[in-house]
């Protein structure tokens, strides 16, 4: 029997390890599965140890807060699986968690994988050196990943992105409104706050005030915003009620892609959401704003090394959607933004010529690479 470690740290990560655990089980079906999960993972059969929830935790201070939890897991973890050794070991995502735990386990003899190329290439590049010596590859889901981390002497290899995979080349936009509830004809635009109280705490307001701003504008302008849950959708609401309580919007729980192809043009948080933005080829603008101590710390210790934020830019190797960062993401910047995009169709069509080029250069296949690879590693080739 194949026995397979794994540890996904938040939901993103949980859509990555379902795929990859349900492609090694349709080679190998008695593969087994145990380690941290979220639902998708534990759906198709992954034993969890712990909660996942237990490890979602972003930005420099919370970690800093939750840092003696996340310790005291760690170590129950590498406990676990040097006493009960599998066969393999994955970490997927989640650097400053796993990285930890896999050069502990490749220490004892485990075979470690780390499922995303940590964003060494952007923020703290030191890291590169600790990815190397814990972990025996890397799958990277971004192309221009690779050829960074061989010049650097980590064992790689990039598979393609399961989002790529995932989302057509076409949408049907008339069905997602339909379905939505959406005047078909109106202009629309998805605004997308993040799908973590601290981002909806930090941006809500701003993206309010800015679709309001739009709106007296462009009077037929309609607005739909998804939000993954009710906790993140009663944030929302009640920004909503202090700063915003006459516009009106169409508020959706747990149906952000539909409501993406609903629109015309995407309002985001940088995150997920942008590269999903991308591959729908939706023109966006991004805004990020970081704890203002956190975002102190990173300027005062440059730690970033990366002149965009949105994943759209740094595929394009250009800005290609406008981005906010910390204090310049005012309403009334992003709004002149989204102004300007949609009072421009060649700015529109420029965008979506260039999303659709990195859309079909991520089509991998990516799951079904990844369990290849993963097998061979463990020496479990199908």
């Amino acid at each position: 029997m194949l026995r397979i470690g794994i540890v996904a740290n938040e939901p993103s990560g949980d859509i990555l390890g379902a795929g990859l655990i349900r492609e090694i089980r349709r080679l190998r079906p008695e593969a087994r599965f145990e380690g941290v999960a979220g639902p998708l993972m534990i759906a198709e059969g992954c034993r969890t140890l712990l909660p996942m929830e237990r490890l979602s935790v972003m930005g420099l201070v919370e970690v800093l807060r939750h840092l003696p939890e996340l310790l005291s897991i760690r170590r129950h973890l590498a406990g676990h699986f040097t006493d009960n050794p599998p066969d393999l070991f994955i970490g997927i995502d989640g650097p400053d968690f796993n990285i930890g735990l896999e050069r502990r386990l490749r220490e004892a003899g485990i075979p470690t994988a780390h499922y995303v190329c940590p964003t060494v290439w952007a923020w703290r590049p030191g890291r590169v050196e600790t990815l190397r010596k814990a972990v025996d590859l890397v799958l990277c889901i971004f192309p221009f990943e690779e050829p960074f981390l061989t010049d650097h002497g980590v064992r790689c290899r990039f598979v393609g992105h399961p989002l790529a995979d995932e989302i057509p080349e076409q949408t049907d936009r008339a069905a997602a409104r339909r379905a939505l509830g959406l005047d078909p004809a109106a202009t629309t635009l998805a605004l997308l706050p993040g799908s973590r109280i601290g981002e909806i705490d930090r941006l809500a307001e701003r993206f309010l005030r800015a679709a309001a701003i739009c709106r007296e504008a462009e009077p037929g302008l309609q607005f739909v915003v998804p939000l993954v849950n009710r906790r993140s959708r009663e944030a929302f609401e009640r920004v909503r009620l202090a700063h915003a309580p006459g516009l009106p919007l169409e508020v959706v729980e747990g149906r952000s892609r539909e409501a993406l192809i609903a629109s015309d043009l995407v309002l985001t948080a940088s995150g997920t959401a942008t590269l999903e933005s991308l591959l729908l080829k939706r023109p966006m603008v991004v805004a990020y704003r970081l704890n203002g101590f956190t975002y102190w710390l990173v300027s005062r210790l440059r730690l970033v090394k990366t002149p965009f934020i949105a994943m759209a830019n740094l595929l394009a190797g250009r800005e290609i959607a406008p981005e906010f960062v910390q204090e310049a993401a005012t309403p009334e910047a992003l709004a002149a933004a989204l102004l300007e995009l949609i009072r421009s169709p060649e700015r529109r069509e420029a965008f979506r010529e260039e999303a659709g080029r990195l859309h079909r250069a991520m089509r991998r296949n990516a799951s079904v690479e990844a369990a290849k690879a993963l097998l061979e590693l463990a020496g479990a080739r199908p």
